[in-house]
């Protein structure tokens, strides 16, 4: 079976909080960054899935977003298969 690299990319939906992007915002003008605005802060997850092709390992990303990866109700995310 085929082994299909995903990559998983998670970021806040929009109007949800983003404090860790706000804390990085306010901190970067102490450093002589004043030109920055909109941090925002996310994560991204790298998996390697044996699938028999690209739609099934897609499917089963997705899945495992929904699942545990992602909370859906305050997270958006978008995988990418290679």
């Amino acid at each position: 079976m085929p082994a299909f690299h995903a990559h998983v990319e998670v970021t806040h939906l929009p109007g949800i909080a983003d404090p860790a992007g706000a804390t990085v915002e306010r901190a970067l003008p102490a450093l002589g960054y004043t030109n920055v605005a909109q941090v925002h802060i996310g994560k991204t997850i790298r998996l390697v899935v044996d699938a028999p092709d690209a739609e099934s390992a897609r499917e089963q990303v997705t899945e495992m977003c929904e699942r545990l990866l992602a909370n859906p109700v305050i997270e958006a995310y978008e995988v990418v298969i290679s």
